[in-house]
């Protein structure tokens, strides 16, 4: 019992000390190497707390192995960008001046849902604002508003505006989601109506989103030639 507690002492102590050396990255934040030599520590660490007959030092041996590549290939980042883009990935532009590029949400399998929620956690709720959207290689979405979105706001203007409301998504990738119709005062009939202003069906939208005030942004799939 005192060998078990004093193996995982040793193991965390050790795991504990390659992260920190490794450096200080939230998980959310690690390119995709760093995720892989993470998990592999804690696998490594983890098998020889639960076998007491594996040796101790082949564990720690391959700890060290591991935090070792990784100092290695992080110099060799810093040193040479095509390396750097071999382990690291290039970021990508995503939305330009308002326009999902669906080409590249696709090859990256990034889904409509998943773009919509990055950009609701950067206070962005109208696709039509933004001016560049970039995938960056850490998974995180980078936002630039567009330049009159940035001018003046009724705040400085100190102006008293209605609140129209969160835009809900009410079409994602040509299928209704009639489930947020109360949250935006719609129905089938209305959205119909929408849609027939601009000689559009639904299974014609990648992403539809309207406010209490009926105030409905589309986004079309782009036509397969």
């Amino acid at each position: 019992m005192v060998l078990t507690i004093l193996r995982i002492l040793i193991l965390y102590v050790l795991a504990t000390a390659a992260v920190r050396i490794m450096g200080k990255r939230q998980i959310g934040e690690l390119q995709p190497s760093e995720l892989v030599i993470t998990i592999l520590l804690s696998e490594i660490a983890a098998i020889p707390m639960q076998d007491t007959d594996i040796p101790l030092l082949n564990s720690v041996v391959a700890v060290l192995l591991l935090v070792a590549f990784e100092i290695i290939s992080s110099v060799i980042s810093m040193k040479s960008r095509g390396a750097r883009r071999l382990l690291e990935g290039n970021a990508v532009t995503v939305i330009r001046d308002g326009r999902i590029d669906q080409k590249e949400i696709k090859r990256l399998r990034y889904t409509v849902d998943d773009l919509l929620t990055a950009l609701r956690q950067k206070d962005v709720f109208d696709i039509s604002t933004v001016g560049y959207a970039v995938l960056e290689t850490n998974g995180k979405l980078s936002v630039m508003l567009k330049p009159d979105e940035n001018a003046l706001t009724a705040k400085t203007l100190r102006l008293s505006l209605p609140d129209p409301g969160m835009p809900c998504l009410v079409i994602s990738d040509g299928k209704v989601i009639r489930e947020h119709y109360d949250d935006c005062n719609m129905n089938d009939r209305e959205l119909k109506r929408l849609l027939r202003a601009k000689g559009l069906a639904v299974e014609d939208v990648l992403i539809m989103t309207v406010d209490r005030d009926r105030n409905a942004v589309i986004v079309e799939k782009e036509k397969k030639i």
